[in-house]
């Protein structure tokens, strides 16, 4: 794989013959109903006339909330787009590539990006529909579909894989109950900073609290207060990378009891402890 900077990113260009296979796996990431038989016998020579056909890529950087990158097979990022880039706090591609998960996010939470690219790569299958939690410009996280796919050699072995996040209610197909279950999202991400019990949620949305719980789980896999508390979470680490707050401030304006609850509650989402998080990430 060959790496060239145009245009303020980088492109991926390969030896001939591979920019097809790339491109069609490119096409699927984003839903893309391409034809079947035009793809096994792609048009060669007007692929090889371009002189790099996956500057295609350059397009994910006008698509607003899709994340897209690309990694190696040892997790490496050889791409990302834009908004991907905003959200490991980078400010060029350039400062991307060459690094993993573990370079950007916690410890907890980059082992959950790792192993689900494992099972990309040693599967060799894409892995569809996963839902993430990811955190927005304030800090609030919000419920993103992540597709990953693998990326083939032209010895038919994984090279590297792909993958696409995208807003979950803007996914076309969003399993029913979403659209009550999204008053509970609206209605947590607005107040986490103050008490919140599962009784008023289920409330909001005319359940009782077993049936909000196995709801909420088919749906996101976790439960109400699991998410309450990633939101808290979410929310606190933007504070720790951006400002110089007191741990006892943040902790209160993010809802946690005391700054003893914010630690134990901090370290069971990413792994480390607040300050331990501030040394890393903080400004």
């Amino acid at each position: 794989m060959i790496f060239a900077e145009a245009n303020g990113f980088f492109e991926l260009g390969c030896e001939a013959g591979a920019p097809c296979g790339v491109l069609r796996q490119t096409a699927m990431m984003v839903g893309m109903e391409l034809n079947a038989a035009s793809l096994q016998n792609p048009p060669v020579p007007a692929f090889e006339g371009l002189a790099n056909p996956l500057a295609v890529l350059g397009l994910f950087e006008f698509l607003p909330e899709i994340y897209m990158y690309m990694k190696d097979r040892e997790g490496r990022y050889i791409h990302a787009n834009r908004v991907a880039c905003e959200v490991m706090g980078a400010k060029s591609v350039r400062e991307v590539v060459g690094k993993n998960d573990f370079d950007f996010f916690p410890p907890a939470v980059a082992a959950q990006y790792v192993e689900e690219d494992r099972r990309v790569v040693e599967s060799a299958r894409p892995l569809t529909n996963q839902v993430w939690l990811v955190p927005g410009k304030t800090g609030v996280p919000h419920w993103y579909l992540c597709n990953k796919i693998p990326l083939f050699d032209q010895g038919g072995q994984v090279a590297a894989l792909a993958g696409v996040k995208r807003p979950y209610e803007q996914s076309g197909n969003a399993p029913t109950g979403y659209s009550r279950l999204l008053k509970v999202v609206e209605y947590v991400t607005g107040n986490f900073s103050r008490a919140i019990e599962v009784g008023e949620l289920a409330e909001l949305v005319q359940l009782s609290v077993s049936q909000l719980q196995r709801e909420f789980g088919r749906l996101f896999g976790i439960t109400p207060v699991q998410y309450i508390r990633e939101v808290r979470v979410g929310v606190a680490r933007h504070l720790l990378e951006t400002s110089n707050q007191s741990l006892t401030n943040i902790a209160v304006q993010c809802g946690f009891y005391d700054q003893s609850h914010f630690t134990r509650q901090f370290k069971a989402s990413t792994g480390i402890t607040p300050l331990d998080y501030r040394r890393r990430f903080g400004p």
